[in-house]
C-alpha cells in the first residue's frame, strides 16, 4: 500500500505507481502538465469526491502489485537511460503513429466533414498537435537529451550555448502545455472520442487512434515534466554549487 496522501501531487502518485494514470485519465485529472497540483486540489477543480478517488487509487495500486508494467522501473533508471527509454518508447511511437493518424484524420474529415462539422475543428487541432510534436521531438533528441547525458557524465557543470539546462527544459515544458491544450481540444471536439451514429470503421479507427495517442502523450509528458526534468535540473544545480564552492575555496 502507498504512503501517498491527498496532499501529495498528482504527478507523484503516477511516478510512484504508474498504474494510477488510468484512474486520472478516467476522471480527466491532468497528471502530466498539471502534475504538480495536490490530489485534493485536483479533485476539487474537477468537482470530484476526493475520498472516492483515493479509494479507487488504492484499489488500482493493490491490483497492480502483482502485475509488471514497462513504466514500473522508469524512476530507477539513470538520466541517460531515461532519455533512451523515452526516445525508444514514446518518440518511436509518435514517429510511426502521427503519419498513420494524419491519413485517417484527413480521410474522415474529407468524407464525413459536411455531415459532422465538428470534424473540421478536430482536424485543425490534430494538425496543431502534430506540428508541435514533430519539431519538439527533434529538439529533445538533438539538444536537450544530449545535454542531460553530458551533465550526468560531468564532474562540474558543463558549458552550453543555451546557458543553463533549465532554459531548454522550460521551452520543452511550454511546448508540452501547447500539446496538452491541443489534446483537450481534440477530446472536446469528439465528445470524448465518441463514435457518432452512422460512423464507419475508418471513423472508429481514427477515434480509437486519437484516444490512444492522448494516453501515450500524457505518459510521455509525465515522465519528462515530473521525473526526468526535475532530476536533471537538480543535478545541474548541485554541480554548479560544487563548482562555486571549489572556486571560493
Amino acid at each position: 500500500m502507498t504512503t501517498l496522501k491527498l496532499s501529495d501531487s498528482v504527478g507523484s502518485w503516477v511516478t510512484e505507481h504508474p498504474a494510477t494514470s488510468r484512474v486520472f485519465e478516467q476522471h480527466r485529472i491532468d497528471y502530466c502538465c498539471g502534475g504538480g497540483r495536490p490530489l485534493e486540489e485536483a479533485c476539487e477543480k474537477g468537482q470530484l469526491n476526493a475520498q472516492a478517488v483515493l479509494e479507487e487509487l488504492h484499489k488500482v495500486i493493490s491490483r497492480s502489485a502483482t502485475k509488471a508494467s514497462p513504466d514500473d522501473n522508469f524512476t530507477s533508471l539513470s538520466l541517460a537511460e531515461m532519455c533512451d527509454s523515452i526516445v525508444a518508447t514514446h518518440h518511436e511511437y509518435l514517429k510511426h503513429e502521427l503519419p498513420r493518424l494524419t491519413q485517417l484524420v484527413d480521410k474522415v474529415v474529407r468524407v464525413h466533414g459536411d455531415h459532422f462539422t465538428w470534424l473540421f475543428r478536430l482536424g485543425t487541432s490534430f494538425q496543431e498537435l502534430r506540428d508541435e510534436l514533430n519539431p519538439h521531438m527533434f529538439k529533445e533528441e538533438q539538444i536537450l537529451f544530449p545535454a542531460i547525458r553530458t551533465i550526468e557524465q560531468s564532474q562540474s557543470v558543463p558549458s552550453f550555448p543555451f546557458g543553463s539546462v533549465d532554459n531548454p527544459i522550460r521551452m520543452m515544458e511550454h511546448e508540452h502545455d501547447v500539446a496538452g491544450q491541443a489534446l483537450r481540444e481534440i477530446r472536446e471536439a469528439s465528445s470524448d472520442f465518441t463514435l457518432p451514429h452512422g460512423g464507419c470503421n475508418t471513423f472508429r479507427a481514427m477515434l480509437d487512434g486519437l484516444h490512444e495517442l492522448e494516453r501515450d502523450v500524457h505518459r510521455h509528458i509525465h515522465k519528462e515534466n515530473n521525473v526526468l526534468f526535475p532530476r536533471a535540473s537538480k543535478l545541474a544545480a548541485e554541480l554548479s554549487e560544487a563548482s562555486n564552492v571549489g572556486v571560493s575555496a
